[in-house]
C-alpha cells in the first residue's frame, strides 16, 4: 500500500520544523515533505502551508518562488490546510505594509488590530496577540473532530482575518474584539492559530486533518 504524503510549502516563511514534527508525530504512517517545488507539492496528497512575518514579505516570497499557484491550484485541488499567515494569503488583500494584494482566494481582508485594544473591562491588551485564547467552533466541521468547543489554542498574531462570506467561518475567538479565526470551503481549512504549538487540542487538529477527506 502505497504511504500517503503530506506536503508543507517552503517558501522561506515559516517554522517548518515544528509543523513538519507535529505531523509527524500525531500520523507515522506519512510522508512529510517540506519542499519549494511546485510539482512535488502538487504530486502530494495533501498540503499544509505555514507561515509567520509580514504580509508583504509573504507574498513576495511566494510570488518569487512561483510557488502563489502552487498554493491556489493545490488548494482547489487536493485537501489544504492554512495555518496563520498561510491564512492570511488566502484573503483578498492584506492592510500591513500600506496595503499588500494577497492570492484573493477567500474574500476578505487582514485587518490590524485596533489601537488601543481594550478588552471588555476597559484594560488595554497588547499588540501582537500572543498567547492562549478559546475558540468557538461556529459551525461543525471534520477538522473540529474530538477537540471540546471553546478549547484553547496558541495564537501569535498583530492581524486578524476579516473574512467577507460568514458562512465559510469555522471559528471565533475574542480578543478585544470577535474576530474569525478559522474558515472553511470544500476541500480546505486555514486558522489563525498554530496547531503545532497547541498542545492536544492541536495536534488532534493535525490528525484530523490527515483523515480527512476534503469534504465538510
Amino acid at each position: 500500500m502505497t504511504r500517503q504524503r503530506v506536503a508543507v510549502i517552503d517558501y522561506g516563511m515559516g517554522n517548518l520544523r515544528s509543523v513538519s514534527k507535529a505531523i509527524e508525530h500525531v500520523a507515522p504512517d506519512v510522508d512529510v515533505l517540506v519542499s519549494d517545488d511546485a510539482d512535488a507539492i502538487l504530486s502530494s496528497d495533501r498540503i499544509v502551508c505555514p507561515g509567520q512575518g509580514a504580509a508583504r514579505d509573504c507574498m513576495a516570497a511566494l510570488v518569487r518562488s512561483g510557488l502563489d499557484k502552487a498554493v491556489v491550484d493545490g488548494l482547489a485541488t487536493r485537501p489544504f490546510l492554512g495555518i496563520c499567515m498561510g491564512f492570511q494569503v488566502l484573503l483578498s488583500r492584506s492592510e500591513e505594509n500600506e496595503g499588500v494584494a494577497c492570492l484573493d482566494v477567500v474574500p476578505g481582508e487582514a485587518r490590524r488590530f485596533e489601537s488601543p485594544l481594550l478588552d471588555s473591562h476597559g484594560t488595554r491588551l497588547k499588540v501582537p496577540h500572543m498567547g492562549w485564547s478559546e475558540v468557538e467552533q461556529t459551525r461543525e466541521h471534520p477538522l473540529w473532530h474530538r477537540i471540546e468547543n471553546r478549547a484553547r489554542f496558541y495564537f501569535a498574531h498583530s492581524y486578524y482575518c476579516d473574512v467577507e462570506e460568514t458562512e465559510s467561518i469555522a471559528g471565533r475567538a475574542t480578543y478585544g474584539v470577535n474576530i474569525p479565526v478559522a474558515a472553511s470551503g470544500e476541500g480546505w481549512f486555514a486558522c489563525q492559530f498554530h496547531p503545532e504549538k497547541s498542545a492536544q487540542d492541536g495536534l488532534q487538529l493535525l490528525k484530523n486533518f490527515v483523515s480527512w477527506n476534503g469534504t465538510c
